[in-house]
């Protein structure tokens, strides 16, 4: 019998300390058909690495609709957003400084890539309820199919958040299957707690809040939470582009 001790799992704490303090050991290369510069890299810290993709704000590309060099703060605002509900959407997420700068880190997902939102069974349709609020939430404008891992744990995860937060309406999602139902009472009562702390200027969500996004995107955020407490419904598509494109 081998003497060795069993790997423990990584915990979710671990691997924000790992992203927030590790140092970038290997870069894996550019991840093909990334519409940004997004690198698959590795870090490493006391001994323990992980995988995490790397999108520096230098690699961004400019748009029209969204203040140049925000995707990243964007990927962490949506993570912080994840965590405060207490939902665990979003996988580790830091802004930090890298080898092209300062960008997001998110801890990769090890998923099958065969495996997204167009292949869930009706197990899945709990955490879909959460992302399709969260997406409402959050404005996101680009919810592909294909933003939707699911780990080893069945656990369902949403990536890509830099088209996020704008303060005009940008819901583009493939996620429509709740439109115009009631949301839970449990899901209502994470959002309220989301509300209180969105509305106190002392809380570290709301500060951390304030230097990502801007007043006015903010000031959209906070009357999406009122319209999910006063509606407790899910949105319908609205007029122009309802859905992403392509839709994987």
């Amino acid at each position: 019998m081998s003497d060795e001790k069993p790997t423990e799992p990584i915990t979710f704490e671990r691997v924000l300390e790992i992203l927030e303090k590790g140092k970038v050991d290997e870069e894996h290369g550019a991840i093909r058909w990334s519409s940004n510069y997004t690198f698959l890299v590795t870090v490493k810290h006391d001994d323990t690495e992980i995988m995490a993709v790397y999108k520096p704000r230098r690699g961004e590309r400019p748009l029209w609709d969204f203040p140049d060099g925000t995707l990243c703060q964007r990927e962490r605002a949506s993570f912080l957003t994840s965590e405060t509900l207490g939902w665990k959407l979003v996988p580790p997420t830091v802004l930090r400084d890298g080898p092209h700068g300062i960008g997001s880190f998110q801890f990769y997902i090890h998923h099958d890539p065969d495996v997204n939102y167009f292949s869930f069974d009706e197990s899945a349709l709990p955490q879909l309820k959460q992302l399709a609020l969260f997406d409402f939430l959050v404005n996101n404008a680009d919810r592909k199919g294909g933003h939707c891992l699911m780990d080893d744990q069945k656990h369902i995860w949403g990536i890509d958040h830099g088209l996020t937060f704008n303060n005009v309406h940008k819901l583009r999602t493939v996620i429509w299957n709740f439109a115009d139902k009631p949301i839970s009472p449990t899901l209502v009562e994470d959002v309220e707690a989301l509300c209180h702390k969105l509305g106190d200027m002392e809380s570290e969500y709301c500060k951390a809040l304030c230097g990502l996004i801007n007043d006015a995107e903010i000031k959209a955020f906070e009357r999406r939470v009122h319209r999910v407490l006063e509606t407790k419904t899910y949105p319908t598509p609205g007029p122009g582009p309802n859905y992403p494109w392509p839709p994987v």
